[in-house]
């Protein structure tokens, strides 16, 4: 990848971070304040559909945020090894995990 293409992925990842704290956010979800017994069918649907494309948003992220961590001029660091590259996978996924926690509890993630 060209440097330049690595600095529009890191912008993205920005932008979708921001898209992940307000899809994650239960309160932005439809029913929001009803127990599961008071939800109509069409906003348990919704809520439903709401969790999932935050899941997705999410996956988007952490493979955004994956590419951009590991290409340092188009290349990776000497020695680098897969079981290298499958820590550093799990780790940006562990810490994407965290921050959807985190937005989810609604603690400030900043």
């Amino acid at each position: 990848m060209r440097p330049d293409q690595i600095e529009r992925l890191k912008a993205l990842s920005e932008g979708l971070a921001d898209v992940v704290l307000d899809e994650a956010n239960p309160g932005n979800w439809p029913g929001t304040g009803k127990t599961l017994a008071d939800l109509t069918r069409e906003e348990r649907g919704d809520r439903h559909w709401c969790k999932k494309n935050a899941a997705a948003t999410m996956t988007l992220l952490v493979k955004v945020m994956s590419i951009t961590g590991h290409v340092q001029g188009g290349t990776l660091p000497g020695g680098t090894t897969e079981d290298d590259l499958d820590a550093m996978q799990a780790k940006a996924e562990r810490e994407a995990t965290a921050l959807l926690e985190r937005a989810q509890a609604g603690v400030h993630v900043h």
